[in-house]
């Protein structure tokens, strides 16, 4: 038996369709999206009376894949705290490369994206910067220079 491949990272979020927005805008493309719920989910995710909605988003080039769901029942948990660090224990954040990193931003800021820290230079080889989304998702974006 061996690994075929990584086929998403799920990630929940409070508003879907703000969070397909916003990747969307990022370079996205909406896959497909469907209600989840019966007992097969119940089953594979281990809660009783699941409910929700999900967005299949991929990567232009077809091999990157989130998988985004908003919880109706059981309601999504959490300490509400969407600014948690980036050495927060967990899911760390998901990188993207991007060919211009600074219209990226722009275009991502009117949908809620805001700056970590700041875009920062590799060497001469990468403009590299931290970004918070929707539900407090940290996105990495890189563009490289060189």
């Amino acid at each position: 038996m061996t690994l075929q491949r990584m086929d998403n990272v799920g990630i929940v979020v409070e508003d879907l369709d703000a969070a397909v927005a916003f990747f969307a805008e990022l370079g996205m493309e909406v896959e497909g999206r469907a209600q989840i719920e019966g007992l097969f989910a119940d089953q594979a995710v281990g809660l009783d009376g699941v409910r929700s909605e999900i967005a299949m988003m991929r990567t232009p080039d077809g091999h990157g894949k989130l998988e985004l769901a908003q919880y109706q029942n059981p309601a999504a948990i959490g300490d509400g705290a969407h600014n948690s660090p980036p050495n927060t224990l967990g899911l760390h954040r998901v990188m993207f490369a991007v060919d211009d990193i600074h219209d990226t931003i722009a275009r991502l800021r009117p949908l809620g994206a805001e700056l970590i820290g700041e875009v920062a230079r590799y060497e001469d080889i990468y403009l590299l910067c931290y970004l918070r989304g929707p539900s407090g998702i940290i996105l990495a974006l890189a563009e490289q220079i060189g």
